[in-house]
């Protein structure tokens, strides 16, 4: 299926953070990982064609965000091991503020993209999730594989990663996260307010 109005390369890359942890195995559908993909592309390029004011699309997305991303634990993952050793209060308030940060972040530079395209070309369950293949084609970018990671755990279909010619989407977004928590001095309260100001 193709999917018009998506995304640049390096939007793929930093975009929707991934997972690395091991997750149990389940009975997740390809077809249904593939209508999520799929769904979630959809609501991005209604959002973009909307006309709608910068705030009011930032709004979107971050639904969207929310709706078809395993949201608590990309947030979780990109914090790394600092988490353990956090309280719930400041674990809850990282999340939220992670929320935002991305949303910002990432939705801003979305009309860029007008003019893209994503043909999902199906899908393969392996141990612990299904793997989404899709191509994406973008102005002014030769043809990239795409792979999209689903799985149930969160009790229905969510991405959990997104793995661009072989790139974990991951690693990018945690070790900018790592290095920010860094500069701060491992002060978690400190990273949360100053993710509220930045994206």
């Amino acid at each position: 299926m193709v999917m018009n109005n998506l995304f640049s390369r390096r939007t793929f890359v930093a975009s929707l953070a991934a997972l690395t942890l091991p997750l149990p195995a389940f009975a997740l559908s390809g077809s249904a990982a593939e209508k999520l993909v799929e769904s979630a592309v959809g609501d991005i390029n209604k959002i973009i064609a909307s006309g709608k004011s910068e705030n009011a699309m930032l709004r979107d997305f971050q639904r969207v965000f929310e709706r078809y991303a395993d949201v608590n634990i990309i947030a979780l993952t990109t914090l790394g091991p600092a988490r353990r050793s956090a309280s719930k209060a400041e674990v809850s308030a990282f999340v939220s503020a992670f929320k935002g940060y991305f949303t910002r972040k990432y939705g801003k530079r979305f009309n860029e993209f007008v003019g893209g395209q994503i043909i999902v070309e199906g899908s393969r369950a392996s141990k612990s999730n299904v793997e989404v293949k899709s191509t994406a084609k973008l102005r002014g970018s030769a043809p990239f594989k795409v792979t999209w990671l689903v799985s149930d755990k969160s009790g229905k279909p969510k991405i959990f990663n997104i793995i661009i010619e072989g790139v974990n989407t991951l690693t990018s977004e945690r070790a900018e996260i790592g290095a920010m928590l860094d500069k701060r001095r491992g002060d978690i309260g400190a990273l949360t307010a100053d993710l509220k100001k930045l994206g």
